[in-house]
């Protein structure tokens, strides 16, 4: 039997990159996916790739009413939500100094604000089923300081909000762990305005992940080989922070 067969997962930030990968290793490990994003173009395109076990639907993770749409949608099509990885997120590099209101509010309302309203979007569903896994993407800016002051507040943020929910879940058999990545080989590692060799030289592994070795965490966490892991940090950095 596949990792995930019978399980019926939502991707948030799927339309590319680590989402787009996750829902590709899903559905390979027998998964239903619905993946969304604000991006229509390339969450449609990212589905007909992936086949009819994935779905597309448009979504601001910063908005309520796109949450209990989105929620809705998926237990209309599917009657379950097994899965939830909230995925979707921005990155910039502004300090404390460069970050005006603007900026702090539109990276709180996606980075952190978007995982509450998901993680409260699914609950209910998944309490009835009395199953469940939450997997929230937070970064190793989420265990250390980094020069990208709401990028930084908002993943220990995403970090504390995952163990107070696995507390508050965990009667009820859902689970909710945080993954947090070090330097991987996407377009955001070149958001750094530091030169990919520097960032490689910070890493005892001499090298960036792939995006597959995000998603293989990920998987594990989803399927039923982590039913006794709650409420923990699972990093994914070559060793970093060590």
């Amino acid at each position: 039997m596949n990792r995930l067969d019978t399980k019926v997962a939502l991707i948030t930030g799927g339309a590319n990159g680590q989402g787009a990968i996750e829902a590709e290793l899903f559905i390979e490990a027998g998964a239903t996916v619905v993946i969304t994003d604000i991006n229509d173009a390339a969450g449609a395109a990212t589905a007909d790739r992936l086949g009819p076990r994935c779905t597309f639907v448009q979504h601001d993770v910063s908005s309520e009413e796109d949450w209990a749409r989105v929620v809705q949608t998926t237990l209309d099509l599917h009657g379950r939500i097994d899965v939830l990885v909230n995925n979707a997120g921005i990155f910039r590099v502004l300090t404390l100094e460069d970050t005006d209101l603007r900026a702090w509010d539109q990276t709180v309302a996606i980075n952190q604000t978007g995982v509450f309203l998901g993680m409260r979007a699914v609950a209910p569903a998944m309490k009835r089923q009395k199953a469940g896994s939450i997997v929230n993407i937070s970064s190793i800016a989420g265990l250390t300081s980094a020069k990208a002051h709401a990028y930084c507040a908002t993943k220990w943020a995403v970090r504390g909000m995952s163990k107070a929910a696995a507390v508050e879940l965990g009667p009820s058999n859902v689970r909710v762990n945080s993954v947090h990545p070090g330097f991987i080989d996407t377009p955001m590692l070149d958001g750094h305005g530091v030169p990919r060799e520097e960032l490689i030289a910070r890493v005892p592994m001499g090298r960036t992940a792939e995006v597959i070795e995000v998603a293989r965490v990920v998987l594990f966490l989803a399927s039923d080989d982590s039913s006794y892991c709650s409420g923990h940090e699972f990093v994914v950095d070559g060793a970093i922070k060590a």
